[in-house]
């Protein structure tokens, strides 16, 4: 029996005055790759930042590891072993690759050694002495990600991180997924590239106007074409 390592039950979320999240509910068993799905303002950008505490007001309830952490602040989630990639990346553009990969603190035991980075990711050893500016997008992106497996965290939340990245990039960043997954790692993805995510994941959750509205297995993937059609216009 699979170990439930994420659980989102009612979750509501708020920016200000705008009630973004209506009643999220879903599941993320350890060692899974799970996909959130859905056109742009869906919500599932909104469902990553309040599992880490990064909404304005929440209620309902976010589990890791079965601790409700609804009311914790996000460094205190982040030490529960979760890791966030923003779509924005995050890197300090005055500081070197390298730089990078060495500020942020470890959070958990079993953090990736620069010497394992740098043989999933051989352009950022290449690049290790160039500031964070000189990089091109596809190597921030192996950044953001390399930098929060230095930290051990082993839950990690992806936003969009084959956006706007050539095809020979994405397929990199895929086969970095699945080394992941087969290292244990839990990922939850969000992705507009569904092509980029349908062989990756083995749930998708399906979001619509801040709540789920359809998920399935990826053995059902090929029979629910029909409603990924009608919701994404894949």
């Amino acid at each position: 029996m699979a170990k439930e390592l994420l659980r989102i039950d009612d979750l509501h979320a708020w920016y200000g005055e705008s009630h973004i999240l209506h009643g999220v509910n879903l599941t993320v068993n350890e060692g899974e790759v799970v996909t959130l799905l859905g056109r742009n303002g869906a919500g599932r950008t909104t469902t990553l930042r309040a599992i880490v505490g990064m909404t304005g007001a929440r209620k309902g309830a976010v589990k890791i590891n079965g601790q409700d952490v609804l009311k914790l602040s996000p460094h205190k989630v982040a030490r529960l072993g979760v890791g966030y990639c923003p779509e924005e990346r995050g890197i300090f553009a005055s500081l070197t690759a390298e730089e990078n990969l060495l500020l942020p603190p470890v959070i958990a035991p079993g953090g990736m050694s620069l010497d394992e980075i740098y043989t999933m990711f051989p352009n950022l050893q290449e690049r290790a002495s160039s500031p964070g500016t000189r990089l091109s997008g596809g190597e921030q992106q192996m950044l953001a990600v390399a930098r929060i497996l230095r930290t051990g965290a082993r839950l990690l939340l992806l936003d969009e991180i084959s956006e706007g990245l050539a095809p020979v990039i994405v397929q990199k960043l895929a086969e970095m997924i699945l080394t992941l997954k087969a290292k244990g790692y839990t990922i939850v993805l969000v992705e507009q590239n569904f092509r980029f995510a349908a062989p990756l994941a083995d749930r998708f959750y399906v979001m619509e106007h801040g709540t789920i509205v359809k998920q399935f297995a990826q053995a059902e993937l090929k029979e629910n074409m029909g409603m990924l059609q009608e919701y994404l216009g894949v």
